[in-house]
């Protein structure tokens, strides 16, 4: 299991950010983790990345305990906080150096030592390391970059840099708060695009208000309110959990009564967009398409079209964390 969690609470002050949270991460997975301002979505990242501790509950990384071990779990995750901590009089290149020197004098990523050979171990050792920073260049699209400072970068590139700074030790597992907040469309597709790929090969969860976001990268969602879970699918059937039913749109030959339309069976509401066409709500469970057309036939109405909608995940989220 790449990330376990068990009943989690955190208590600041008077303030229950999280209420005995439980979640389970598989390895390869992409998960949105997904809720309002406040919801305690960066409480959970800062708890499973060994920042802060929670009040009570346990979790786990690759099997390796927040508490008892944190630095075996600091080892196998990136962690790219919201706020990009970056120092932007240091040239790119030179900042994943100095990365790498705090990760090598700390032992994430441990760099062993030939004790009967060691100078040739050491020689070894840089190598590998300045090819590390190499990859993770090439990989996060850095190259054209790598020489200048990151002060002078654009935001897009300097979330680049976060990544890269992230993926440095080759983690199994990434933690991503909000990696494209403040983003352009075409930086935020870069992102995206930068994300999906490692997500082939790394288990990655990441925090967003963007829904199309979500929709874009994400195996799974879990949606957070105020500090519990009030969701958790697979980001296909979210819609399904919704209790405001299908949605079916239908345009008429000729204008309708919308009072007609509301005394179908199952109809729950109908939405006038035009003298001929509608918005019908009806409950989860029921199809009402052929009872439209049964409705026409009776009304001597013909349909022109109707096509059933699937509610958008912003509903969804609009509806699970509303007051």
């Amino acid at each position: 299991m790449s990330i376990k969690v068990n009943s989690i609470t955190k208590i600041y002050g008077k303030q229950k950010a999280l209420d005995a949270v439980s979640f389970e991460i598989e390895p390869g997975e992409v998960v949105g983790l997904l809720g309002p301002n406040g919801a305690g979505k960066s409480t959970i990242m800062k708890i499973l990345t060994c920042f802060i501790p929670p009040t009570s509950g346990d979790a786990s990384v690759c099997n390796f305990d927040i508490l008892e071990q944190s630095i075996e779990v600091r080892k196998k995750v990136g962690y790219l906080p919201e706020n990009n901590p970056l120092y932007l009089d240091l040239y790119v290149e030179e900042f994943l150096s100095f990365i790498d020197g705090i990760l090598t004098a700390t032992g994430i990523p441990a760099w062993p030592v030939n004790i009967q050979h060691p100078i040739s171990s050491i020689q070894h050792r840089h190598a590998s390391r300045k090819k590390r920073i190499e990859e993770v260049i090439d990989l996060t699209g850095l190259l054209s970059e790598k020489h200048k400072k990151i002060g002078a970068l654009s935001k897009g590139f300097r979330q680049r840099v976060g990544l890269a700074q992230a993926l440095l030790h080759d983690p199994e597992v990434l933690v991503l708060d909000e990696p494209t907040s403040g983003l352009d469309p075409n930086q935020l597709l870069e992102i995206r695009s930068l994300i999906k790929t490692i997500g082939k090969e790394k288990t990655v969860m990441l925090s967003t208000h963007i829904m199309q976001e979500v929709e874009a990268i994400c195996d799974r969602s879990i949606i957070i309110h105020k500090g519990k879970i009030v969701a958790d699918d697979s980001t296909q059937n979210l819609h399904s959990i919704s209790s405001s039913g299908n949605v079916v749109r239908v345009e008429f030959s000729s204008a309708v009564d919308a009072g007609l339309l509301a005394k179908i069976n199952g109809v729950k509401t109908v939405t006038t967009i035009s003298p001929v066409k509608f918005r019908l709500t009806a409950s989860p469970a029921l199809d009402i398409r052929p009872l439209i057309f049964k409705f026409a036939v009776d009304q001597q109405l013909t349909v022109l079209a109707m096509q059933k909608e699937e509610l958008r995940l912003e509903e969804v989220f609009q509806e699970l964390t509303k007051d």
